[in-house]
């Protein structure tokens, strides 16, 4: 993600959503990655001053071999504003990445798994479509906590970061980065999903509304689907939403008001795949 930033969303008012994102090859210490990024769709917004940038960017590793691709869309500001809109093309997504498509690590073999020295008994057995998990525990964001994240992530978008301009925007403060959030929500997730070792593939996501330096992050998931991995029998896939808010624990779920509209303090809705050791 970071290395998209300064072709992308380095001037960006704030990055949208994410769809179809498969980690192909695991990522090690010492692997050198780079990417490519390349423009499948446009949409100007109806105030004439920014609009919509739908990207699919691939990341390969020193060998060339392709470790992550993924769509994501960012809300820029257009450059010139008395310039016609472009002709709107908004891209025909899946709703889902097939289970079929998730890869394992070569080698990863969970026939041994230890419940014990993991710290949590439940296993992809356990879990029920419809069951829904609040994680309870809450991680309130620091200002040097985020931006030190942000640059590790090596994302230089200055939204982030400039607090002297920032102060005449519409939050009067940096906006918090939403890879943060979403490493903030998934951390909070171990509380009950406390054997889901790592995601397969994102489905689909949106950063509803941001998060600023003293809010407190609380996450709470929902088991949308689960399934089985063809030829394994010691891991499954868990589809989980994780829904993420500022400022509101997550005992009554909160996700949208009567009127069907989005609560606003919810602020990260992410849909992926989760892989889990089975009982064998």
């Amino acid at each position: 993600f970071g290395k998209t930033v300064p072709d992308i969303s380095l001037n960006a008012v704030a990055n949208l959503g994410y769809a179809d994102c498969r980690f192909l090859k695991p990522v090690f210490a010492g692997d050198t990655i780079s990417t490519t990024s390349e423009v499948i769709g446009l949409k100007q917004n109806s105030n004439g001053k920014t609009g919509v940038v739908y990207v699919r960017s691939t990341g390969v590793n020193q060998h060339g071999e392709t470790v992550l691709d993924y769509v994501r869309w960012v809300m820029v500001r257009k450059r010139n504003l008395d310039a016609p809109a472009p002709d709107t093309v908004i891209p025909d997504l899946p709703s889902h990445v097939p289970v079929d498509a998730i890869g394992l690590p070569d080698g990863l073999d969970f026939s041994g798994y230890d419940t014990g020295l993991a710290g949590s008994p439940h296993l992809w057995d356990d879990y029920a479509i419809g069951e829904k998990i609040d994680h309870v525990d809450g991680i309130t964001i620091e200002a040097a906590d985020h931006m030190m994240a942000t640059r590790l992530y090596q994302n230089t978008a200055r939204v982030h970061f400039n607090l002297h301009a920032e102060r005449d925007g519409w939050l009067k403060e940096r906006i918090v980065y939403g890879g943060h959030v979403i490493s903030l929500a998934r951390a909070l997730s171990f509380n009950g999903l406390g054997n889901a070792c790592f995601i397969a593939a994102i489905n689909g996501g949106q950063h509803t509304a941001p998060c600023i330096a003293g809010d407190t992050v609380y996450a709470w998931s929902e088991v949308l689907d689960k399934a089985e991995i063809k030829g394994r029998r010691d891991a499954g896939a868990l589809r989980l939403r994780l829904v993420a808010t500022k400022n509101h624990p997550c005992g009554d779920f909160p996700d949208k008001g009567a009127d069907g509209k989005r609560l606003g303090d919810v602020v990260l809705d992410l849909d992926y795949w989760a892989v889990m050791p089975r009982r064998n």
